[in-house]
């Protein structure tokens, strides 16, 4: 794809395996091990997508994804060592757009990255005027990426904004996490403890004030996914 990616990460092994394998797809890489060279890097570099370390030697990963968000919008990948589901909440929650887990396979990450990328190249691909779905009072124009509901900007993260797309495009089906995690992510690993799906849907919900017990709009059908109904 050729585009830059910033990586931060104490650890210098480990940063530069990720160098290396991100070099060897083609991808420029911006390499730091600690948060103040990589916000001072960010602020006049053309970055596509960053990777950060959550345990950094002078500013936690999500301070630093907090930042970085604030500013950019290019997807953000976290890597953590603590499989805890509060970190992975945490990182979503600030803005991150997926997560891996230490120790990782560098395909995976790389993987992932490739996933990212693309969707967020399609993302803010210029419009080409058109599809607009609508499902009571939410109004989606996907060629330009917005959203309103009841007459009201929704301001969707572009994961959000694709998964409230699959959804409506598949209105009346259900759709399980596994299949929306293919649609985003595409060849990137999945296994059933994944459940970037379900935060994403969390946030999704509490944007949309819908609720669990009484949905209006997205409804989980337990054990085997989330469903728009007709």
């Amino acid at each position: 794809m050729g585009e830059t990616v910033l990586v931060v990460d104490d650890e210098q092994e480990i940063a530069d395996l990720v160098e290396v394998y991100l070099r060897n797809e083609g991808f420029q890489v911006l390499k730091f091990y600690n948060a103040a060279d990589a916000l001072s890097c960010a602020a006049h570099e053309a970055v596509g997508l960053a990777i950060l370390d959550v345990m950094l030697p002078d500013m936690d990963g999500f301070t630093l994804c907090q930042k970085l968000r604030a500013q950019h919008a290019y997807p953000i990948l976290m890597l953590t060592a603590r499989d805890q589901e509060i970190d992975k909440i945490n990182g979503l929650a600030l803005g991150a757009d997926d997560y891996v887990t230490k120790p990782f396979r560098p395909l995976e990450l790389v993987a992932r990255v490739k996933a990212q990328l693309r969707r967020y190249l399609r993302y803010n691909a210029p419009a080409s005027g058109g599809s607009v779905l609508t499902v009571s009072g939410l109004v989606m124009d996907i060629d330009r990426h917005q959203c309103t509901l009841d007459g009201e900007p929704l301001t969707l993260t572009p994961t959000e904004f694709e998964i409230l797309r699959i959804l409506c495009q598949k209105r009346g089906c259900v759709v399980s996490a596994e299949e929306l995690f293919h649609e985003l992510w595409g060849d990137a690993y999945y296994n059933k403890s994944n459940n970037t799906i379900t935060v994403h849907i969390r946030h999704l919900r509490e944007k949309m004030r819908d609720s669990v017990e009484h949905p209006k709009y997205i409804r989980t059908v337990w054990g085997v996914g989330y469903q728009i109904e007709k």
